[in-house]
């Protein structure tokens, strides 16, 4: 994908993420409907230092968590991680803090893939993980209390 497809690409995601999709999907957590799949992931804004959430898919495991940043550093939330590294991440009722690095030798696609383990909802993650990219990263957060 050449230089200007790819900024195209992240504006019109940004714009149907931060207007249409980020809001849904805050709004049915709101209401109680949830998904093992989602989390919301609080940052420290990078220039105003208050904090600043958005909802992110995500896989949990004993000792923390994957996130895959769709956008890599183009993304809001990626800019705050890179300014100060410590978060926190709300799945379910929970709240646990943890400290997020990024991992660029990660396979996106094979994180991805391990998202999900339903019969259709591996490949739709897979699928949707490869439809809303432009520069993806996973993000390791390393939990520092439960």
């Amino acid at each position: 994908m050449s230089d200007t497809t790819t900024l195209r690409k992240f504006k019109r995601e940004r714009f149907i993420g931060r207007y249409l999709a980020n809001p849904a999907v805050r709004l049915l957590d709101r209401i109680g409907v949830r998904s093992a799949l989602l989390a919301e992931l609080e940052t420290t804004g990078a220039k105003t230092g208050a904090p600043r959430r958005v909802p992110v898919t995500v896989s949990i495991d004993d000792e923390g968590a994957w996130v895959i940043c769709q956008h890599g550093p183009r993304a809001g939330w990626a800019r705050n991680i890179a300014a100060d590294p410590r978060v926190r991440l709300r799945h379910g009722d929970i709240w646990r803090t943890g400290t997020a690095a990024f991992v660029p030798d990660d396979d996106v696609v094979a994180r991805a893939r391990t998202f999900a383990g339903g019969r259709f909802s591996k490949p739709a993650t897979a699928w949707a993980t490869k439809a809303l990219e432009t520069d993806p990263i996973s993000v390791r957060i390393t939990f520092t209390s439960s």
